[in-house]
């Protein structure tokens, strides 16, 4: 057999002996032991005990870097933790997910033995393993452009809530059941945390770390001054209101005036050619018809 072959048998044999090797020799007695002690007493829905966390979960968080995993929950808390991904849900599906691909590599190794199978089974499985942060990624990226979209809108309720006489967290519950997007959402689960007894700047510190968006993060430091110094709380929602309307407002005539560039090249590519075609094509055949 070639080095070639050697090698690709080694990549696809090696990390599905490693992952095996890890589930096997988990210790899973004494993971199962502790659990079913946490969960003792808690009943489901059914009146049956909820049934412990796999021992799958506990060896591969094993397995993946802790600062990878790190990276993997702050972009969920970018994306609002969606109930259909969760981080444990995550990090078992994205090894199966490179499984899969493993096994299809392996395959088309097999039906055709050549360096570029190789490194197409490669790329499958690669792809395959971030296609789930890909889709994290895409979501959270949405999801703040959202937020950074509301933001104006929500400040000027609170704004027209607090010059009535409300106060400020009143004035944030009227603004979170009003909304519908993703900012009602962070309002409105930074309004249960000061509830349970989080304390505001703290609560206030942890909504803008759940966002990207430089204008909410400007908001928070805005009100954590205001409530440390004893500023007006509506001359601060007056300026923050106006700030993010101007912004919003260049960031749209920014787009506007980078979408002529971006336009330039489908013309130059896709529109031009078929309007030279149009245009020269009948006169380029007139001409070959007579000099012919």
């Amino acid at each position: 057999m070639t080095s070639s072959a050697w090698t690709s048998i080694a990549l696809i044999v090696g990390p599905l002996s490693y992952l095996a090797w890890t589930l096997f020799s988990t210790d899973r007695t004494a993971a199962v032991a502790i659990k079913s002690n946490l969960t003792n007493g808690i009943v489901g829905g059914e009146g049956q005990a909820q049934t412990p966390t796999p021992a799958i979960i506990d060896t591969v968080r094993k397995v993946t870097p802790t600062a990878y995993i790190a990276k993997l929950d702050g972009l969920l808390a970018f994306a609002g933790r969606p109930r259909s991904m969760p981080l444990d849900k995550v990090l078992i599906i994205k090894p199966t997910l490179a499984l899969v691909g493993a096994a299809l590599g392996l395959l088309m190794y097999t039906s055709n033995p050549t360096a570029r199978a190789v490194l197409l089974g490669v790329f499958i499985t690669a792809l395959l393993y971030f296609l789930p942060d890909l889709l994290i990624y895409n979501s959270a990226v949405k999801r703040q452009q959202a937020i950074e979209l509301e933001l104006p809108d929500t400040l000027d309720q609170m704004l027209i809530s607090v010059e009535a006489g409300l106060g400020f967290e009143t004035a944030m519950a009227r603004a979170g059941q009003n909304g519908k997007g993703p900012l009602a959402e962070e309002i409105v689960r930074t309004l249960q945390d000061i509830q349970v007894g989080r304390p505001r700047r703290e609560a206030y510190q942890s909504m803008a770390d759940r966002s990207s968006v430089d204008d909410l993060k400007s908001f928070v430091r805005a009100v954590v001054q205001a409530d440390k110094y004893g500023i007006g709380i509506s001359t601060v929602l007056k300026t923050q209101a106006k700030q993010s309307r101007v912004k919003r407002r260049q960031r749209a005539e920014e787009k506007a005036m980078k979408l002529p560039v971006k336009t330039l090249f489908p013309l130059i590519i896709f529109v031009f050619p078929v309007m030279f075609i149009v245009m020269l094509g009948p006169a380029a055949i007139n001409i070959m018809q007579t000099f012919g």
